[in-house]
């Protein structure tokens, strides 16, 4: 037996899954528990749902894990406050492995955890799996499944990640004024450098199914530019290049925004010709966004139509959303690096659900 593999009898985590009780989390919790390898020695469902709507997650856990698991109540504040609540209410355990409620571990998932883990350094706060995206093979993927997929290529998804929770407590976990589930993952990742900590891609592949989406979803996504907003007071300008994330298009969204907005000013004021060239400067760009989203999709009438519609509403979408930002934002101070975490607030009590066999 070689040393990683003799290393990773050895290693003990603790799961965290935040999760709106759908359906997806019972198939998670299952390939969880028919992944070969070791288990983990306790499973934290931190239930983030609005209190009115609860009902028992019982029903979603498999027998092998039902003694294992336990239920915090989230308070439907999001999933960076609801991380926090999961791994400290974890214990004790060397590694918090967090997942996704609706990502699927592979059946080796267990083995190559710990091989991971196993690997780690004294300084490895993190590893992150490989993320798998499954696509249609029969036609060309719609505008919100080849967003999911660039979930694969996300260098500090949170989809799958185990972290140190000695690194962890260092750093006070995730920043919860991030409020969805995007940016605080990079936020965590970069203070985690700046710590010192040292991250790594593990050898676990996990899949990530296309979630249903419904028309206006690129709409009502345009709320992460606020978070956008928040990365920027924390980490300065050029914080998506050391988090290896893309720029986005909203640079585009501010000039077409821009545009549109000149064009009726120019025509209330009467200023037909300035309003006449403003507004064909916004139908250009809307167009050319249009088409950017359905020419690498399907063609089918209704992507058609929803892309058409919805190029025309993300730009202004996007542009209250990063003012709205900025607004909320404003008085947040830049993140100093080795700076020491806030103390970490006591967990909410875990409650430990009646056990259906």
């Amino acid at each position: 037996m070689t040393r990683p593999h003799a290393l990773a009898r050895d290693v003990t985590y603790a799961v965290v899954v935040p999760t709106l009780g759908g359906p997806a989390l019972g198939v998670c919790l299952h390939a969880l528990a028919e992944a070969t390898g070791p288990g983990p020695v306790r499973v934290v469902l931190v239930d983030d749902r609005p209190e009115a709507a609860r009902t028992p997650l019982t029903a979603a856990v498999p027998p092998s894990l039902r003694e294992r698991t336990v239920v915090v109540p989230g308070g439907a504040r999001g999933p960076a406050a609801a991380r926090n609540l999961g791994w400290r209410a974890a214990g004790d355990v060397p590694w918090i492995v967090f997942l996704e409620d609706d990502i699927v571990p592979g059946p080796t998932w267990g083995d190559d955890l710990t091989l991971d883990l196993a690997a780690a350094t004294g300084r490895t706060a993190g590893s992150t799996a490989r993320i798998d995206v499954p696509l249609p093979a029969d036609r060309r993927p719609t505008d919100w499944e080849r967003e999911t997929a660039g979930l694969a290529g996300t260098r500090w998804i949170t989809a799958d990640t185990a972290y140190r929770r000695t690194a962890l407590v260092a750093t006070g976990g995730f920043d919860e004024r991030f409020g969805q589930a995007f940016r605080e993952d990079a936020d965590l990742a970069l203070r985690m450098l700046d710590a010192g900590w040292t991250l790594t891609g593990g050898r676990r592949t996990t899949t990530h199914p296309v979630r249903e989406a419904g028309r206006w979803n690129s709409v009502r996504l345009q709320a992460c530019n606020a978070d956008d907003v928040l990365m920027t007071r924390l980490h300065g300008r050029h914080w998506w290049r050391r988090a290896e994330t893309p720029r986005g298009r909203l640079p585009l969204h501010l000039a077409v925004t821009g545009a549109g907005v000149t064009a009726l000013g120019c025509a209330l004021l009467g200023r037909h010709r300035a309003a006449t060239a403003c507004a064909a400067l916004w139908l250009a760009g809307t167009t050319e966004f249009a088409l950017a989203r359905i020419t690498p999709g399907p063609g089918t009438r209704d992507e058609v139509l929803t892309m058409t519609v919805t190029s025309a509403l993300v730009p202004p979408a996007a542009t209250w959303h990063w003012l709205r930002g900025w607004l909320v934002h404003r008085r947040v101070r830049p993140h100093t690096p080795f700076q020491s975490a806030e103390p970490a607030p006591a967990p909410r009590p875990a409650i430990r659900e009646p056990q259906r066999s």
